[in-house]
C-alpha cells in the first residue's frame, strides 16, 4: 500500500481533499454548556465564538490511537505520518507523541507549528510524497520540510477571546491596555501567536496583513488560504487583494477558520495562511 496520513480538524481540510488524498482525521473539542462537541462530527452552533463559557480541548489519546491503528493497518505495515496543530496552541501534539508510542517507529508525529491551514498544507505536503510511492522516512522529512515553509497571519477584531484563551503568548503584555488594538499577530518559527504589528484600525489592519502576506510570498509559488470568523466579505476583499497582487499563486481559498480556532480569536478575525512550495 502506501504510508497514511493522518491530521486533526484544525488543519480545515475539506471532506473532498481529505478523500482525494487518502487524509484521515481525529476532531478537536468544543465544550459548551456541558456538551463535548467534536469539530467535524458533530453540529457546533455558528455563533460559538461570541458564547460565554466556551472551552476548547485536544484530541483525546483514544482517538488517536484509534486513528493510528486504522491509518496503520490500511498502510499494509507502511506506517503512518501524523501532522498536528501546533504543540503551542493545543494539547494534541503532546498526546499524538505520547499515543504514537504504542505504535513504535512505525507511527511519526510532526508538530505543524501553525493552525488551520497551515497545518492543512503541511498534511498536503505529507499525502504528495505518499502518493508519489515515498517510504515513511521521506514522507516524514516531505512534512517537516513542509514546516519550515509554512506561514501564518492574522487580524483580530476583539482581544477579550484572546484574554480568556491564554494562546497570545509573548504579546500578553500589551493585552491589558490595548482595548482599541487591531493587532496583526503571526504564528513564530516555534509555532507561539506573536505580536507582529499594532495597527489602530480595521482598514489598516487589512492592509498590513496582505502586503505581510505578499512580501512573504514574494515571487515564489505558493498555497494561500484565507480564513475568518464570521467576516466572510473581509475575508473575500483579502483574496481578491492577494490574487490581484500575486498572480503567480498556485491556489487560494476563502474559508471558515472553524470553531475551535474561533473561539480563541473572536469573531471578525481573519487570518492567512501560505504554504511555500519548492
Amino acid at each position: 500500500m502506501a504510508v497514511v496520513v493522518v491530521t486533526d480538524s484544525s488543519a480545515r481540510l475539506s471532506a473532498e481533499v481529505r478523500s482525494r488524498w487518502a487524509i484521515r482525521q481525529v476532531p478537536l473539542h468544543v465544550l459548551v454548556d456541558g456538551t463535548d462537541l467534536r469539530d467535524g462530527i458533530d453540529p457546533v452552533p455558528h455563533d460559538i465564538h461570541n458564547r460565554p463559557n466556551v472551552t476548547t480541548a485536544g484530541a483525546t489519546p483514544l482517538e488517536l490511537s484509534e486513528a493510528y491503528r486504522s491509518a496503520l493497518a490500511d498502510s499494509d505495515g507502511d506506517g503512518v505520518v501524523a501532522v498536528h496543530i501546533s504543540a503551542a496552541l493545543s494539547g494534541t501534539f503532546g498526546s499524538a507523541v505520547q499515543t504514537a508510542r504504542e505504535f513504535g517507529p512505525a507511527v511519526r508525529v510532526v508538530n505543524s507549528r501553525s493552525a488551520a491551514m497551515g497545518v492543512g498544507f503541511v498534511a498536503l505536503a505529507a499525502a504528495r510524497a505518499a502518493a508519489d510511492g515515498a517510504d515513511l522516512d521521506a514522507v516524514e522529512a516531505a512534512a517537516r520540510a513542509a514546516v519550515s515553509r509554512s506561514h501564518a497571519f492574522i487580524v483580530v477584531h476583539r482581544l477579550d477571546n484572546l484574554r480568556r484563551s491564554g494562546r497570545i503568548g509573548a504579546a500578553s503584555s500589551w493585552l491589558g491596555t490595548a482595548l482599541a488594538l487591531k493587532p496583526l499577530l503571526s504564528l513564530d518559527e516555534d509555532g507561539r501567536l506573536v505580536l507582529d504589528q499594532r495597527i489602530r484600525t480595521v482598514t489598516k489592519a487589512h492592509a498590513a496583513l496582505i502586503d505581510k502576506a505578499a512580501e512573504t510570498i514574494g515571487d515564489q509559488r505558493a498555497m494561500v488560504a484565507v480564513h475568518h470568523v464570521d467576516n466572510h466579505d473581509a475575508a473575500d476583499a483579502v483574496g481578491a487583494a492577494l490574487t490581484s497582487r500575486l498572480p503567480h499563486i498556485e491556489s487560494l481559498t476563502v474559508s471558515d477558520m472553524g470553531p475551535v480556532l474561533g473561539v480563541h480569536v473572536g469573531g471578525g478575525a481573519v487570518g492567512v495562511c501560505i504554504g511555500l512550495l519548492q
